[in-house]
C-alpha cells in the first residue's frame, strides 16, 4: 500500500481511538475564543448592522454578548477570521451576494 494511504487510515484510526475515550492519539485545536462585543464595538456596528453584515442570527449575538451561549467549532474559525480581517469577510461575502 502506498504511504498516503497509510497516512490516511493511520489518521482515521487515530480518530476512532479518540472517539472511543483514548485522548492520547489525538491533537484536538481550537480556535481562541472571541470577545465578540470588543469586535463589534472596534467596527463601530450595532448589533442590528453587525449581525446583518456577517449573516448571523440577531438573537444567536445577542446571546453570545450576554454570555447565555458561546460560539463553538467553525463559528468560533468565522469570528476570529471576522476579528483578523473584516474587510476581507464582507467584500466575500458582498461578492457572493451578488452571484
Amino acid at each position: 500500500m502506498s504511504s498516503r494511504f497509510d497516512t490516511i487510515k493511520q489518521g482515521l484510526e487515530d480518530a476512532l481511538a479518540y472517539e472511543r475515550g483514548d485522548k492520547t492519539r489525538a491533537r484536538v485545536v481550537y480556535p481562541p475564543p472571541v470577545d465578540i462585543k470588543e469586535l463589534r464595538n472596534r467596527l463601530r456596528m450595532t448589533q442590528k448592522v453587525f449581525a446583518a453584515s456577517f449573516m448571523i442570527p440577531l438573537s444567536t449575538l445577542r446571546n453570545w454578548e450576554q454570555g447565555l451561549r458561546e460560539p463553538e467549532g467553525p463559528t468560533r474559525a468565522y469570528l476570529n477570521v471576522i476579528a483578523h480581517n473584516p474587510e476581507a469577510v464582507l467584500s466575500a461575502l458582498e461578492k457572493g451576494h451578488r452571484a
